[in-house]
């Protein structure tokens, strides 16, 4: 490989490698304007938006781990890093397809994994992994709210109980302790 593809096929491993994922989208046919728009709205998340050459990038992506991707590129090809969250990319990629047509969305890669147009489609309409964290927390924190609220009602119903006959002027309370071992009760007042 020459020096000039060497040094564009080592910029290419190294956005792989910096990114938890990548989304390859077929850019053919979407004007300059909104090529640059999508960018735009993809670095609000972080994310990234490089036009490949295909030849370096199957060679880049090898290089990096990902596979042999050479029957999966064809066209002109974009790649998408991010750093955070793919779901976000792939939810501005889906809504910016609905306004423009375009970009065409060809496959991804999340943590090694290879994730079709479909799977991707699916991660658009996920809600965002900080919403899916809040979610998650509540669903744990829900029993042990539950059964702190079941373990000071009581002690809540006696102290209500008490301040209504307080309220209601009786001076003397009489509690009424349970049974000892040999059978009777005992009786205590307070003033």
């Amino acid at each position: 490989m020459r020096a000039e593809k060497l040094a564009i096929s080592n910029q290419y491993v190294a956005w792989l490698n910096a990114s938890p994922y990548f989304i390859v989208v077929d850019y053919r046919g979407l004007k300059v304007g909104h090529f640059n728009e999508l960018r735009k709205r993809l670095a609000k998340i972080d994310a990234e938006m490089h036009v490949v050459k295909n030849s370096v990038f199957r060679a880049a992506a090898a290089t990096a781990g990902v596979g042999d991707l050479s029957a999966s590129l064809a066209g002109q090809l974009a790649m998408i890093t991010g750093r955070k969250d793919v779901a976000q990319a792939a939810k501005i990629l889906k809504t910016f397809k609905s306004e423009f047509e375009k970009p065409k969305i060809q496959f991804g890669y999340l943590n090694q994994q290879r994730m079709e147009a479909a799977d991707l489609a699916l991660l658009a309409d996920l809600p965002p992994l900080d919403e899916l964290r809040g979610r998650l927390l509540g669903l744990i924190q829900a029993p042990a709210s539950r059964l702190a609220r079941l373990i000071a009602t009581p002690g809540q119903q006696l102290a209500r109980t008490l301040q209504a006959r307080v309220d209601q002027g009786e001076q003397t309370i009489t509690f009424s302790l349970p049974a000892l071992a040999s059978g009777e009760g005992e009786s205590t007042k307070t003033k």
